[in-house]
């Protein structure tokens, strides 16, 4: 990466990029990292590690030329952070299960957002730290973790179920009455919310969820669309009716 970003020899492409232009880069490359275990592709996800650990290599080569810190200073600094949150490991510390380390993880990291003094200049939250930046869906679930652990959250998931129900109704409140697009964009927001709420209290990753359904979706589009073909048609030549019932062959298929 030294060579690539070498005003003299390197490649231009490589010079003109920032941190800002390398980012949207290393999101992609951390999605191709989780598509590839979910397709149990492991040939696949070492290829993709090795593109995601370049991203790491970029932006640290660029804070180097920066003057602020380097690939060494980088590794070092996660290196004793896993050292500071697992006492029970590299100190004297007990943890009787799984759980006790979740929770004795969740104190450290409480710990070290208090000593950080916010940017803003406003008080410390417990929600210091989700970062604008993540996927909506997965910044929903990190805000949800965040305000559970000090207890603001149902016991039970009837009150969760409930919520889905009031928001469904506030939503059909807003189409009914033909409302503004701001008002069903958060009455939507809501639903989305409360939904996502819904898939933490069952254990249910929420973004692999999704990510089921979508596949779920384009596998039985493409029946559909290899069903009309076999018949000589076209999807624009079919019907909605001919469609749907393309969709439930490939349901009774799965089934």
């Amino acid at each position: 990466m030294a060579k690539l970003r070498d005003p003299t020899g390197g490649c231009p492409w490589d010079l003109e990029q920032t941190f800002r232009s390398i980012a949207p880069y290393t999101i992609e490359e951390a999605y191709e990292v989780a598509d590839a275990i979910e397709r149990g592709d492991m040939e696949d996800l070492k290829e993709e590690l090795g593109d995601l650990l370049l991203q790491v290599v970029f932006h640290a080569r660029m804070a180097e030329e920066d003057g602020l810190f380097d690939f060494d200073a980088v590794a070092e600094a996660i290196a004793d952070k896993m050292v500071r949150r697992h006492p029970h490991v590299f100190a004297e510390a007990v943890v009787a299960s799984a759980a006790a380390q979740t929770q004795s993880w969740e104190a450290h990291k409480a710990a070290e957002r208090a000593g950080k003094a916010r940017k803003d200049g406003g008080p410390a939250s417990i929600l210091d730290g989700v970062t604008v930046a993540l996927p909506a869906l997965s910044r929903a679930l990190a805000l949800q973790r965040r305000a559970a652990r000090v207890g603001f959250d149902w016991p039970t998931l009837e009150p969760v179920l409930a919520k889905i129900d009031e928001e469904l109704a506030e939503l059909r409140h807003e189409i009914a009455r033909d409302g503004p697009d701001d008002r069903l964009e958060d009455e939507l927001g809501d639903l989305f919310f409360a939904v996502t709420n819904l898939a933490r209290h069952l254990n249910v990753d929420a973004e692999t969820a999704l990510r089921r359904a979508n596949a779920k979706f384009e596998r039985r589009f493409r029946h559909i669309e290899s069903n009309l073909a076999a018949q000589g048609h076209g999807l624009n030549e079919a019907s909605l009716d001919e469609m749907e019932a393309g969709w439930q062959m490939a349901k009774a298929d799965e089934d």
